[in-house]
């Protein structure tokens, strides 16, 4: 069964497509990632289904709540994990864990109980009466998504959940993701611009552009798509004739100057590349990624977006324009 069907799913901004006839389905359970850059309507997508933006066309189920009849039902069995920090700062942590338990009618009989196990989960406990201001920003993050799941919803919303984070609080955050799905049989949606991020947490991926999903499958599939290893040339120039004749290398791009030849087994057939380059400058090698299924299916890199810009001043005047009942 589905916890989410997108259907013809569509916000625009003037002209601007931001989610375009968006048609997808989220398997209960699963762990679904919507990668892609600033811009390419993720965090459109999720303000959707979590009712705070209306959508100009189409709509979705969520838990089988319509996100436009029924956004009480669709409110009350999702959390949610925004892009900014939300969490109070002069609060402490279980401040804000009751305070939440307060707004979402969790009974009071069992708020403490609920409140430790959240904290257990995301390793709080004992920092669980400092205030948040004295928190890092890996611990911030654990306690926003403890607090998405203190109401034990079905369906659990992740915009950008590691953005800003370094290295070391990334996997961090994953190994609670991935820990929470698994413990509390609950959906997970995540949005985010991290390839390895997709790759490691994700069941399936959707690569999304221009507000369109354009390729979708498990990140082993998508990478197996794309087939080999992928050479980078920089060079003066390539005899492409050449290059495709030979049966090891799948497929040839161009972009600011660099050549990417995907080729099969590149250790024993990288002469045959380097053979059909002319005045080689530079040359590097690597496995495929989810960066070069997002080339192979737009035509450029996924990390040389620019940023959002303006979307939440965007998405702030469309609520007050067309506040939700």
């Amino acid at each position: 069964m589905a916890a989410i069907v997108t259907k013809n799913l569509t916000k625009t901004y003037g002209e601007l497509k931001a989610v375009d006839a968006l048609n997808l389905e989220v398997a209960e359970g699963e762990i679904f990632g919507l990668l892609g850059p600033n811009g390419a309507g993720k965090t459109t997508t999720i303000s959707m289904l979590c009712t705070i933006l209306a959508p100009t066309k189409g709509t979705a189920l969520v838990n089988g709540h319509d996100i436009i009849r029924e956004q009480s039902g669709v409110r009350s069995s999702i959390g949610i994990v925004f892009q900014e920090p939300s969490a109070d700062d002069l609060l402490t942590g279980r401040e804000n864990l009751e305070m939440h338990a307060e707004l979402y009618a969790v009974p009071r009989a069992e708020r403490k109980i609920s409140n430790d196990e959240v904290l257990r989960i995301v390793e709080l406990t004992s920092r669980a009466n400092d205030q948040v201001k004295t928190y890092s920003g890996g611990m911030r993050r654990r306690l926003e998504l403890g607090r998405g799941l203190l109401h034990t919803p079905r369906v659990l919303l992740l915009d950008e959940p590691t953005l800003g984070l370094d290295p070391q609080g990334r996997e961090h955050i994953w190994k609670y993701i991935t820990r929470i799905a698994r413990e509390k049989r609950i959906t997970v949606v995540i949005t985010t611009h991290y390839m390895e991020e997709a790759d490691m947490l994700c069941d399936r991926v959707g690569i999304m552009d221009h507000g369109k999903i354009v390729v979708l499958d498990t990140p082993a599939n998508l990478k197996r798509k794309v087939g080999g290893d992928v050479v980078k040339v920089r060079a003066a120039g390539i005899n492409e004739k050449q290059l495709r004749s030979h049966a090891c290398v799948r497929s040839i791009a161009k972009k600011e100057g660099w050549y990417y030849v995907t080729v099969h087994d590149v250790t024993r057939n990288l002469p045959c590349v380097v053979k059909g380059m002319r005045d080689i400058k530079e040359i590097e090698l690597h496995t495929v990624t989810l960066n070069d299924v997002f080339m192979k299916y737009t035509g450029r890199e996924l990390r040389e977006e620019p940023a959002e810009g303006d979307y939440n001043e965007r998405m702030m005047q469309d609520y007050a324009n067309h506040p939700n009942p």
